[in-house]
């Protein structure tokens, strides 16, 4: 049986198994199937779309292990700092971290040390709540698994500011039941 592209979207997004970018396809079903409109709300398609990875989040979490999970996770950052064009944002602070420090620190509101000598830095992200922008709150969806996706932003954000790869690692975080997101940087 031969099945065509059309079909094969339709029937995968009824069962379910969705991709994030297919929602605004349009596809239409019969009266018995479930209706994917383009002309939803956008609060409904956000809520959609934060459900749909809020679950696939929360089975990744509970079928790997932190390694594949970082693995599977740390990638996904580019595509939020694009998304943010933070290219264009860091560009003032090319070379200069300590005036990345204070434009962070000033209109974040994070908490930042930089300790020269062993080029580390703390950096504290001084709010009481997760700001990724992928999860569902309401349901309050708790996946620890997203840390992995801020190590990658912190990174290629910190890696882009001094000029060279950096490691990051989140040590502290909401989703691990703590009360701040907080990084550490080795430059």
């Amino acid at each position: 049986m031969t099945i065509t592209r059309k079909d094969f979207f339709k029937k995968t997004c009824i069962a379910g198994a969705c991709f994030c970018g297919f929602t605004s396809l349009g596809v239409h079903t019969t009266a018995s199937e479930t209706v994917v409109d383009q002309a939803q709300p956008d609060d409904k398609k956000l809520k959609f779309m934060q459900d749909w990875i809020s679950t696939l989040l929360l089975q990744v979490d509970e079928n790997a292990g932190d390694e594949e999970c970082r693995k599977i996770m740390k990638p996904c950052a580019i595509a939020h700092y694009n998304y943010l064009e933070m290219d264009n944002v860091l560009a003032p602070y090319k070379g200069d971290i300590e005036k990345f420090n204070a434009f962070i620190s000033g209109e974040w509101g994070w908490k930042v040390n930089y300790n020269k000598e062993k080029g580390i830095i703390t950096a504290d992200e001084n709010k009481s709540y997760c700001v990724c922008p992928m999860v569902n709150k309401e349901k309050g969806v708790r996946s620890s698994i997203l840390c992995f996706c801020s190590e990658g932003f912190a990174e290629k954000m910190f890696s882009t500011v001094v000029g060279h790869p950096v490691k990051a690692r989140v040590v502290s975080s909401i989703h691990k039941g703590n009360d701040r997101c907080i990084y550490e940087i080795k430059m």
